[in-house]
Formats: C-alpha cells, sequence, structure tokens
C-alpha cells in the first residue's frame, strides 16, 4: 500500500466528511402517527364504541348518527328524551375511540392529544342549564363527566367553554364567544394527563386546521379526570338538559370531522 505524508490523509479526510451532506438534522424527529384517525367514509360508526341516542327507542325511524361524506353528523330534536334524569335531558352521543378493531384508553399518568373539526349551527345554542358537546367519563363507575366542552348562556350572551367540569365550581379552562363560531368549521385541540389530580389544556380555532387564529385556550393542573382503576373515554355529540328556554332546545345537529389522538 502506497504511504501518504501525514498531513495529505488529513486533508483527504477532512474534504472526505465535508462531502458528506448533512440532512438529519434539518427534517427533524420524525412525528409519531396519530393512534387513531379515522375515516368515516370507510370507518363508519365502527371508530367509536358505541352510539348513545333515542335510548328509549321512541323514535325508531330517525336517523341520530350519520356519515356525509368527509364527516359524522349527530341529529338531535326537541322532543327526544334520554332513559335517565326522569325526562328532564336528551342526548345523541358517540363513546370511545376504536382503531382497526381496538379500543383506545387513556390511563392515569399518560399524556393525551384530541384534535377535531366541528361545525355548530345557528340552530344549536347555549343554554342556561348543561349542554355539553363534548365530555369524558369512566365507563365501569359512570363516573364523571370531568373535562367538558359546553355551550353556555347568561342573559343573551352565549359562549363556548372547556371546563374542568367535576372541580369545584366547574371553572373554564378557556372560553370563547360563541357567536362568531357558528356556520363554519372550527378546530379543537385537547391534552390530557388523566389523574385525580391530572392535567387539562384546550385551544379553541377559529377555523379548520392547526393553523387557523387563535380563539381561546389555557390550561389548568389539578383536575379532577381519573380513570378509576379503568380508563377515561371520551364522548362527542349533543347532550343537554331540556329545563332550559324552550326557545333554546330546538331540532339541531352537530358536524364533526378529522378526529385525531396521539399518546404522548
Amino acid at each position: 500500500m502506497p504511504k501518504f505524508p501525514r498531513r495529505t490523509l488529513l486533508r483527504s479526510l477532512a474534504v472526505s466528511v465535508l462531502a458528506i451532506p448533512v440532512v438529519l438534522g434539518a427534517a427533524g424527529p420524525a412525528q409519531a402517527a396519530p393512534l387513531w384517525h379515522p375515516d368515516p367514509a370507510s370507518d363508519g360508526l365502527k371508530a367509536f364504541e358505541g352510539i348513545e341516542a333515542d335510548r328509549g327507542n321512541h323514535h325508531p325511524d330517525r336517523k341520530y348518527v350519520v356519515v356525509e361524506g368527509d364527516h359524522y353528523r349527530f341529529n338531535i330534536w326537541k322532543d327526544d328524551r334520554d332513559t335517565t334524569g326522569g325526562g328532564d335531558r336528551q342526548r345523541t352521543e358517540s363513546k370511545g375511540m376504536v382503531q382497526n378493531g381496538t379500543t383506545l384508553k387513556m390511563h392515569n399518568g399518560e399524556t393525551w392529544t384530541l384534535s377535531y373539526e366541528m361545525y355548530i349551527p345557528a340552530s344549536l345554542h347555549g343554554t342556561s342549564k348543561f349542554t355539553h358537546i363534548f365530555q369524558t367519563k369512566t365507563p365501569s363507575t359512570n363516573g364523571g363527566p370531568w373535562v367538558t366542552l359546553d355551550l353556555t348562556r347568561s342573559g343573551s350572551k352565549e359562549m363556548l367553554s372547556a371546563r374542568a367540569y367535576a372541580n369545584s365550581g366547574s371553572p373554564s379552562i378557556a372560553a370563547t364567544d360563541l357567536a362568531p363560531l357558528r356556520n363554519k368549521w372550527i378546530t379543537i385541540e385537547w391534552t390530557f394527563t388523566p389523574g385525580s389530580k391530572g392535567k387539562a389544556a384546550c385551544v379553541i380555532r377559529d377555523g379548520a386546521g392547526s393553523g387557523a387564529p387563535v380563539a381561546a385556550q389555557g390550561s389548568m393542573t389539578s383536575v379532577n379526570i381519573p380513570d378509576q382503576g379503568d380508563y377515561v373515554r371520551p364522548k362527542w355529540g349533543i347532550y343537554r338538559s331540556v329545563q332550559s328556554a324552550s326557545s333554546d332546545i330546538l331540532d339541531t345537529y352537530l358536524l364533526f370531522r378529522n378526529y385525531t389522538a396521539a399518546r404522548k
């Protein structure tokens, strides 16, 4: 083998190293794919553990949760009544997250992110009593609701409010006026760490997608959102008291699309 002067050899090695393109740092680490990303067209209602609507079977002719193209439509009528509460409430909800036949479960100490887009029509009002359009519960104990997204009313003021519902006073995590968010697609982004002293954060975006302007955001610690030895399950749809003003309890609907969930 021919021998090269030490200086020539070092210079050759340096040129070789510089010639290698550095691409790893430029791209950064790959983002983990979401664990739940249902496609309404192909997954249909199998994206959920189940549907809770017209549980008394009073209106078997009605379609409560249906697929419309790229989104899910949740219908409710003013004369619907749930089997709980002695006839004082109504419900059209989906429960849970299922991907390829596997149920995803949020446990104490884990951190999860959930996001989705939602369309609130003018006929879906804020109410003086409860109207949850998202809630978290514990299935085995029926515990909760722990954290909710609510449509509220105080006089003529309607609000969209993410709330630590099971904490004393049900404080808001993030809240904003409802009126500017109606009749358009908006985005909701949650972060949860379940536990009896867990964490919750919410971002409400005025538009579709993660780049839409922020209408409200906030986070809270010591949030009561325990799995109680089971798991925390999200629910979407309309669950409301009919004891609010009758002018706020109308035939209406709610649309959802682009659901995703990931565990950090």
